[in-house]
């Protein structure tokens, strides 16, 4: 799928300018995961604000990043067939359910980097977000560049062209999302405000205002599964039977990790050969002098195994049968819960911890080092 008509939905500016804060993604999930359980949906409700703790445009917007990373899903509504109800994915159980989640508040640096592939997976509602990724060839741009390239592509597809206002938010919100404020040091606000940010894709240029540069190579936060876990999906979504894929087209071709993470072929290789030393079902091997990963079995299926043991490894709470997938689940296995309650309290402590190693980094000590 590497054509935007193939890879993502006609959808412009839905986020009400929001990018995802801190909390949402679990939000989202559990909202509905409660309508799933009570047949009436937390997110058109009369208290949603109420029940989700924010205002009226970011209860659209957490409903909005939910679907955009793939993990809410629709049902039947027995009170309303004119409009679908809001329920979990697969992903969404998978990741989110606090009995059965592998990370329920996201306190691995590797849900992260899954969010951020399922949001860019086909068939994606973030199609300026694929394109800044995936066709997008500059390494160093301005706002401006960006804007223009993806109204260009647009019309290329032979897309109906949204506003140009709605690109500019679309656009906007991707900066914010990824980009810390100014080049300078980031504030502790900075890092609170979104936890995409912490992946370090995309970073302020030095020397010249409203100028952005990605960031290409080995990823420090991207554990070696995440990565071996989408290079093998991503070999399942080009619909071959075949289990083998050169290194250099899971690097650079359109739609791949190498490019979804900005992640060259040397990055990929370096990364592939540690792994294949302790995840036994997949290899690296040389053909006519290219270098290969092949897996043993259906890709998707080992890519599912690759995730499992990611979390199994990090917080013991991986399971081999894990399932993962857009599509819905109509029993959810929680009981009903206040989707504030929980959330706010693990979310608290995680921001606790932010602030902590923030506060080391930039201690007076470090700073005196750092400038000598």
């Amino acid at each position: 799928m590497d054509r935007l008509n193939d890879a993502a939905e006609h959808a412009f500016a839905r986020h009400e300018t929001f990018h995802p804060r801190y909390g949402w993604f679990s939000k989202a999930y559990l909202a509905a995961q409660r309508a799933a359980i009570e047949g009436k949906d937390l997110f058109l409700a009369e208290d949603a604000t109420v029940e989700l703790g924010v205002g009226k445009n970011m209860v659209k917007a957490i409903r909005f990043w939910g679907w955009a990373a793939k993990l809410l899903a629709e049902k039947e509504n027995p009170n309303n067939t004119r409009v679908p109800l809001t329920v979990p994915s697969l992903n969404g159980v998978a990741i989110f359910d606090e009995n059965i989640g592998l990370d329920p508040y996201i306190e691995l640096p590797g849900t992260l980097w899954v969010l951020h592939w399922w949001m860019l997976r086909p068939i994606t509602k973030l199609p300026v977000w694929w394109l800044t990724f995936h066709r997008f060839g500059a390494v160093e741009f301005i706002e401006e560049d960006l804007i223009k390239f993806v109204m260009d592509e647009i019309d290329k597809a032979g897309w109906k062209r949204p506003s140009e206002s709605s690109i500019r938010k679309d656009v906007s919100c991707l900066l914010r999302m990824y980009s810390r404020i100014g080049e300078d040091s980031a504030s502790i606000d900075d890092l609170l405000d979104c936890p995409m940010r912490e992946l370090g894709l995309i970073e302020p240029s030095r020397g010249e205002k409203n100028r952005y540069r990605f960031v290409l190579g080995s990823k420090p936060t991207l554990p070696d599964l995440v990565l071996v876990y989408a290079c093998l999906d991503w070999m399942a979504l080009q619909g071959s039977a075949s289990s083998t894929m050169t290194v250099n087209r899971l690097a650079t071709a359109i739609g791949s990790p190498g490019r979804a993470f900005r992640m060259n072929e040397a990055a990929l290789l370096e990364t592939l050969g540690r792994i294949q030393t302790s995840f036994k079902t997949v290899r690296l091997s040389m053909g006519a002098g290219v270098p290969i990963l092949a897996c043993d079995g259906d890709p998707l299926k080992e890519a599912e195994k690759a995730l499992s043991a990611y979390y199994r490894r990090a917080n013991c709470r991986g399971n081999v049968g894990a399932s993962f997938g857009d599509d819905a689940v109509l029993s959810p296995t929680s009981k009903k819960r206040n989707p504030r309650r929980k959330t706010d309290r693990a979310y608290s402590t995680r921001i606790s911890e932010m602030i902590k190693q923030f506060a080391n980094i930039n201690s007076p000590l470090k700073q005196k080092g750092k400038s000598k």
